[in-house]
């Protein structure tokens, strides 16, 4: 079992039984030396076949430390930390998001909200040996009332019949989120049409558009003459559009409309995004950070401390948080600061019809880069640091892109990020999840994009193997 960016994550037949009891009781015991008394534990869970049973799992450490455990059911993740923090309890949601069923997850969040990297030590500190959980101690039953109060959140964040006119598809597969997303969408005055309901869970990434999963997804367009087609992932907080002209909208395109519907002061979001961000000009304050969303909720809180009125923040896939109380058609929205994939489908579909456009002109009106990524496999991380330090030689640099341009700036945040006179940005960092190196290009237009990441993973190679 590993924290990777969002979670503990590992295989399922490890995770269920004894590593389940193990890591709720660390998380328990943690929360203890933090001062915290703790009388309920909130759980959900994805549509994994194993993921019920991890829950169980959790529920019978909590029993055995004399907590009460409280089952929200199948509900987004958002919708758990939603409901959990009302309760001033912490949760556990059972996923392993977008990651094929063989695998699964847990993420932990407190009563203020999503843990810290900090927060992840606390929890590996206090592992012990598993005591035998009471498995038949009742769970309380809230699914109906954490559902209810994560519509209620979003119901009234566009004015009512917003989305009147507008025939919308949602690509429901085997998302937690699918009836509440179809719930929404007609209650902003959309016409909705169901389409891939999954009997079994489906391992559905939403920034892998070629994967075979969304093969359907244009016919469907076309076949029921829909504006927009939308999903998410498994545990319902990342995002996925495909527009009125069958293009997949990025996650971090979704992020910036977000923020710009909701009046941002301040964004905050990894290195990986698109520079777009800065270069619409919208937001005052961007801040940039490391990939995970434990970096970005760490950003937003060092810039609401300085003095940011209105923070969102987002990955490269979409995943939104809210950092601040606002007030939207005369209704508060409390801060969220967890990814929710609800978020940016809603302001995104709002803030089009808000500028009488279609979704496909309103993304088009941005000045959006050509933004690619790809990675080699199998690379130990020992050697992934050897050629980042090499790279932070600046002559070593210098001769390593000599013949894709001169180096002109240069980040090191996460990995590390060289921007060239070509107009180029070359971005080399290693995986957080995997012994892999992650290469991310941004271009003017695809076929320089292209031919970028081919010579980026290509030199990466060469560089390890001398």
């Amino acid at each position: 079992m590993k924290f990777g960016t969002s979670g503990l994550r590992g295989l399922a037949e490890e995770l269920n039984g004894e590593e389940a009891r193990r890591y709720t009781s660390a998380f328990l015991s943690y929360l203890a030396t933090l001062g915290e008394t703790v009388s309920e534990l909130y759980l959900a869970r994805d549509f994994r076949d194993s993921s019920a049973g991890i829950l169980r799992d959790c529920a019978a450490a909590a029993s055995a430390l004399g907590i009460e455990a409280v089952d929200c059911g199948a509900v987004p993740t958002p919708a758990l930390a939603l409901h959990a923090m009302a309760a001033g309890a912490p949760s556990i949601m059972v996923t392993g998001s977008h990651i094929p069923e063989d695998r699964n997850g847990l993420k932990f969040y407190l009563k203020s909200g999503e843990i810290s990297k900090q927060d992840e030590a606390g929890i590996l500190g206090e592992l012990q040996p598993s005591e035998a959980g009471n498995y038949d101690a009742p769970i309380r039953d809230e699914e109906a009332e954490a559902r209810a109060r994560y519509l209620s959140r979003y119901e009234m964040l566009l004015r009512p019949g917003a989305l009147a006119g507008l025939r919308i598809g949602v690509f429901e597969h085997s998302t937690v989120a699918r009836d509440i997303l179809g719930d929404l969408l007609r209650a902003c005055g959309a016409e909705t049409v169901a389409l891939g309901r999954a009997d079994r869970f489906v391992a559905v990434d939403t920034e892998a558009f070629t994967d075979a999963v969304f093969q359907p997804m244009g016919e469907w367009l076309q076949d029921y003459r829909l504006a927009a087609i939308v999903s998410a992932d498994g545990d319902g907080d990342r995002p996925l559009l495909m527009d009125d002209k069958g293009r997949f909208v990025r996650g971090d395109v979704l992020g910036l409309l977000a923020a710009e519907f909701l009046g941002a002061d301040t964004v905050v979001t990894p290195v990986t995004s698109n520079t777009a961000i800065e270069a619409t000009g919208y937001f005052p304050q961007t801040v940039r950070t490391r990939v995970g969303s434990p970096y970005v909720i760490e950003g937003m809180i060092e810039a609401i401390a300085a003095g940011a009125v209105t923070t969102v923040g987002f990955e490269a896939n979409g995943g939104t948080l809210l950092g601040n109380a606002i007030e939207l058609n005369g209704v508060q929205i409390d801060p969220l600061m967890t990814r929710d994939a609800c978020l940016p489908l809603l302001a995104t579909l709002g803030l089009a019809q808000s500028k009488q456009k279609r979704l496909s002109d309103l993304v088009d009106s941005l000045p959006l880069r050509t933004a690619l990524s790809g990675r080699l496999a199998d690379v130990p991380f020992e050697a992934s640091a050897r050629l980042l330090g090499e790279l932070r030689d600046p002559s070593y640099a210098a001769k390593y892109f000599a013949d894709r341009g001169k180096i002109v700036r240069t980040a090191d945040i996460d990995g590390l990020q060289f921007w060239l006179h070509t107009d180029l940005l070359i971005h080399i960092r290693p995986s957080g999840n995997a012994p892999e190196l992650r290469c991310y290009v941004e271009a003017v237009n695809a076929p320089d994009a292209e031919q970028a990441l081919e010579w980026a993973l290509n030199a990466a190679k060469r560089a390890l193997a001398a």
